[in-house]
């Protein structure tokens, strides 16, 4: 169901609403200036490829309920479930989609955005605009009592601070401080389960152009994951440009043959190597 990091996807009434334990499941909201028209209910469809379109058809009538400023990032439909896991209600039926599902979306803000016949579209608003949207469905196939059918959000850089905050990935900004979605470049610590926390990783775009680079001043990384060691002192080189991008005090620099990732900070310059094609936390 998830695009996104390879190494490590919030429905709220306003635009400040993030993901607070204490907030309503479902609020009273207010209808954005445009509501989505279309039908509730699309086949879902299977493509074999990795790509926003896939993901898009994949996720049926939700995918096209959303407003995203850039491309989809997750989506899919759901799996069968037994008689007592679905809910009494449409409002249950969200609930159960949190349950069955464990989307990496908030949980709480969600706004009825439509109704009809047996099909109600919760709606997960930014600044007026749908950034999570879970179409929930009564009694079909394989799915007794309400819960969800499709569900499809927008990359996590469009979703609330107060929320991505609190996720492993780390959202990073261009040259004017705008947020950049996840699928152009992403970092996060290594994992933990393959002892690899002292590790950071950078991902730079996505599908077959994606790029992968390591942090790894402490050596806990296979030398043979990755294309050159890592140094966290090093000149910058002269052909290297600024990309615009940061995080925190982190710059990023690339040369044209994209081999290594130039970082500079605050204490100088670093040179994260490009992690082997394949190779991947197990």
């Amino acid at each position: 169901m998830r695009r996104g990091l390879a190494v490590a996807a919030v429905l709220a009434a306003t635009a400040v609403a993030g993901c607070g334990a204490e907030e309503d499941l479902v609020v009273a909201g207010t209808a954005p200036a445009a509501p989505y028209d279309g039908p509730l209910y699309v086949p879902a469809q299977e493509l074999d490829e990795d790509s926003a379109r896939a993901v898009r058809v994949g996720s049926g009538a939700a995918g096209r309920a959303l407003e995203c400023h850039g491309e989809i990032y997750s989506g899919g439909g759901s799996e069968p479930w037994s008689k007592g896991d679905g809910g009494s209600t449409a409002e249950g039926g969200l609930e159960a989609y949190f349950e069955i599902e464990q989307p990496d979306v908030p949980r709480s803000g969600y706004r009825v955005e439509r109704e009809e016949r047996g099909r109600v579209l919760f709606s997960y608003d930014v600044d007026g605009r749908t950034k999570v949207a879970v179409i929930v469905a009564k009694d079909r196939e394989d799915r007794p009592g309400w819960g969800p059918e499709t569900s499809a959000s927008c990359d996590p850089a469009e979703l609330p601070e107060s929320f991505t905050a609190t996720k492993e990935y780390e959202i990073w900004t261009d040259k004017d401080g705008h947020r950049v979605p996840t699928t152009e470049i992403s970092s996060s610590v290594g994992a933990a389960h393959c002892d690899w926390q002292k590790a950071h990783f950078l991902e730079l775009g996505a599908h077959q152009d994606r790029k992968l680079y390591a942090r790894d001043p402490d050596g806990v990384l296979e030398p043979a994951m990755l294309n050159a060691a890592y140094d966290g002192d090093v000149p910058m080189p002269d052909d290297a440009h600024d990309t615009g991008y940061r995080l925190g005090d982190r710059r990023l620099w690339l040369t044209e043959d994209t081999s290594t990732a130039y970082v500079r900070t605050a204490d100088g310059v670093e040179a994260w190597p490009r992690v082997k094609d394949g190779v991947a936390c197990k």
